[in-house]
């Protein structure tokens, strides 16, 4: 039986929240091994290379100069610090937690759009990113000392790739997709090259290293290609809430991979950042209008 363009489009999206996540898992792996800046450059340089042999054969390369243009560098340098800043709390954080905040993003780019796009967000959404961000504290329950650490970096990252998806929706038409993440790549490339030594040092790196990082680029590709596919595939407001099966994955990985223990504060925020989402999603496609946050997907 033929699958539906709906369908296909709720595949692909489930297929990339599952390649992000377990990439992810793949990269907080090694973060007790090598530093972050020696991660965004090994997996950068990987992820160039295949990113760089598809859209070659896709015919989506751009000339340099092409690319040097203020949405695509600010895109860039936005990208770049919420890997940075993601990566450091996947070290310091317990894997479900961040996955769980990160669920996050799509109330992040809404609040973003309604702040600085004058996209029209009524009461009750503005109501339901209030909620959801409540789920977010639930979730970090800062104790008398305030946010931990890694607690403001995986916020600072959520908010930051808010602002890298809001300068998507502003991209040149004449930019592929392919050709933003190759550049997004190359750029992650050249910083964590410039991040190796400040952050410790170059770190010798045995196969288990070589092999998970190499697991990771092929991932982070499958996951982009798949989330742009599905976003064509399929009516935004059927496809964009399949990205929260991204949390089964994380929950599985968590709990069998890392030994985490699900406690009830993390599964109770999480279901209230999940809901307000999905009530975000209903909301938007109420109004006839492709959701403000269908582009939402988590920092590679």
């Amino acid at each position: 039986m033929a699958l539906t363009d709906n369908t296909r489009g709720a595949l692909l999206m489930a297929l990339a929240m599952a390649s992000f996540t377990v990439n992810d898992a793949f990269t907080k792996s090694v973060t007790p091994y090598i530093n972050t800046g020696q991660i965004l450059f090994v997996r950068g340089l990987m992820t160039c290379a295949l990113v760089y042999v598809i859209a070659r054969h896709m015919g989506a390369l751009r000339p340099i100069k092409t690319l040097l243009r203020p949405i695509i560098v600010l895109r860039c340098l936005c990208e770049v610090t919420a890997s940075i800043l993601y990566l450091n709390a996947l070290a310091l954080m317990g894997f479900a937690n961040v996955s769980a905040i990160m669920q996050s993003l799509p109330l992040a780019v809404t609040l973003g759009a309604a702040l600085f796009l004058n996209e029209k967000v009524g009461w009750r959404r503005w109501t339901a990113i209030l909620v959801g961000f409540l789920g977010v504290l639930i979730i970090i329950r800062p104790g008398p000392d305030g946010f931990t650490t890694a607690a403001l970096l995986v916020v600072g990252s959520v908010f930051v790739t808010a602002g890298r998806d809001l300068l998507t929706r502003r991209m040149y038409t004449d930019i592929p997709s392919l050709t933003v993440t190759m550049t997004t790549s190359f750029v992650n490339t050249l910083i964590g090259a410039a991040l190796i030594i400040p952050f410790g040092g170059w770190k010798p790196m045995d196969g288990y290293v070589w092999s998970h990082l190499f697991a990771a680029a092929v991932l982070v590709v499958i996951g982009y290609q798949a989330v742009i596919l599905s976003m064509r595939s399929g009516d935004i407001a059927f496809v964009a809430p399949f990205r929260y099966t991204s949390m089964i994955w994380a929950f599985s990985i968590g709990y069998f991979v890392f030994g985490e223990s699900l406690n009830s504060w993390i599964l109770l925020g999480t279901a209230i950042i999940i809901a307000s989402g999905l009530y975000t999603f209903y909301r938007e496609s109420r109004r006839h209008q492709p959701p403000i946050a269908k582009t939402s997907t988590r920092i590679q």
